[in-house]
C-alpha cells in the first residue's frame, strides 16, 4: 500500500515513522533482522527513522542505523535524533544534559555513530525547567547555520514551552505521547502545535499493558469488541485509531522485525464508521484507564529532580 505523505512547509515525510529504540533495549536483538526492517521500511516509503545519542549502550542505536543506512540514497531517509545524555540517568544517576552548552559536542558524536554529515530533525529529549527553552533552541538554530541540521523538533513539551520555542524558530516536529489511552495533549498542546504548523510525531502507541491487562473498564470492552468486529489486533486497532486523529499526526511504530513492520502497516487499511467512532469517543469519556503511559521526568539546571 501507499503511505501517506505528511507536507509542511520546508519537507514532504512519511506519515508513519520508525522508531528505532526497541533495537537496541535488548542486547540480544538480532542485528540483521533489524536491518533489514529498516532497508523494508524505506522501501516501502517510510522514511521517518527515530532514533536518540541514548538508546543503547555506547551509541548503539546511532550506530546500527548508521549501519543500515550505509549505501542507501541518502534522500530517501528522513533522520530524527533525540539528544540528552539520558544513559546516565538509566544507569541510577540524576544529571541529565538537554541544554544548550554541548549540543555541539553531542551532534558531532551523533554524525559519527551515524556516518552522516547532517541530521534532518535534531531535539532535546525533553526540556530543562532551569534553562530558557530559547537558549536552547537558539543553540540548535546555530547548528542549521552551519549545515549540521536541516530542521529542529521538540520532545514531551507543553504548549507554553512549544509556544516560547517556535517564537525562536520554527519547530517542525513535536514528539509526544499520544494514544488511545493518552489523549490529553488535545486540549492545550495539539492546538498550539496546529497554530504554529508544528507536526505531531505521537508515540506510546503500542503501550496496552494497561488496556490488555486490565478488565471491567468501557474502552477495554469497546476496544476489543471493534478489533474483533474488524479481524484485527487491538495492537492495530489502536494504530489506526491515532492514524485517524488529523493528517498532522504522524504515528511512530516500535517494530524491530519485518514481520511487526508489516503487521503495523496494515493498520493503515482500517476503516473506522461513524458508529465505530462514537462508541470509541464514550469509551474514552468514561474510561478509568486513561492517562499517560509513561511518568513525566522533570529536569532542572542539569538534574533530575522527578521521574
Amino acid at each position: 500500500m501507499s503511505i501517506e505523505q505528511y507536507q509542511s512547509k520546508d519537507f514532504s515525510i512519511s506519515r508513519f515513522g520508525l522508531g528505532c529504540m526497541r533495537m537496541s533495549v535488548n542486547p540480544n536483538s538480532e542485528r540483521k533482522e533489524s536491518i533489514a526492517t529498516i532497508h523494508k521500511a524505506l522501501d516501502l516509503g517510510i522514511n521517518l527513522l527515530n532514533t536518540g545519542d541514548f538508546y543503547g549502550i555506547d551509541g548503539h542505536n546511532e550506530k546500527l542505523l548508521g549501519e543500515a543506512l550505509k549505501n542507501q540514497d541518502r534522500d530517501k531517509a528522513f533522520v530524527s535524533v533525540k539528544y540528552g545524555t539520558f544513559g546516565n540517568l538509566f544507569a541510577g544517576g540524576n544529571h541529565v544534559d538537554v541544554g544548550p552548552k554541548n549540543v555541539k559536542k553531542y551532534i558531532t558524536s551523533s554524525l559519527k555513530n551515524l556516518n552522516l554529515d547532517y541530521i534532518d530533525l535534531y531535539q532535546p529529549a525533553r526540556v530543562d525547567i532551569g534553562i530558557p527553552i530559547e537558549d536552547t533552541i537558539g543553540a540548535i538554530a546555530d547548528l542549521i547555520k552551519e549545515g549540521y541540521v536541516k530542521h529542529i523538533g521538540l520532545s514531551e513539551v507543553d504548549a507554553d514551552v512549544l509556544r516560547k520555542a517556535n517564537e525562536v524558530h520554527p519547530i517542525s516536529l513535536v514528539e509526544l505521547d499520544y494514544s488511545i489511552m493518552n489523549n490529553s495533549i488535545e486540549h492545550e498542546v495539539l492546538p498550539v502545535a496546529r497554530e504554529f504548523g508544528t507536526g505531531v510525531v505521537a508515540f506510546g502507541l503500542l503501550r496496552l499493558n494497561r488496556l490488555l491487562g486490565t478488565r471491567q473498564d468501557p474502552l477495554i470492552d469497546v476496544v476489543n469488541t471493534i478489533a474483533t468486529e474488524k479481524n484485527v489486533s487491538v495492537a492495530q486497532l489502536a494504530q489506526a485509531w491515532i492514524f485517524n486523529q488529523g493528517d498532522d499526526i504522524i504515528p511512530l511504530t516500535g517494530a524491530r522485525t519485518m514481520a511487526q513492520l508489516e503487521e503495523s502497516i496494515a493498520s493503515l487499511a482500517i476503516q473506522f464508521t461513524e458508529s465505530d467512532i462514537l462508541r470509541i469517543n464514550a469509551a474514552i469519556e468514561n474510561s478509568k484507564i486513561i492517562g499517560p503511559t509513561m511518568s513525566k521526568i522533570v529536569i532542572k539546571n542539569g538534574i533530575v529532580i522527578s521521574h
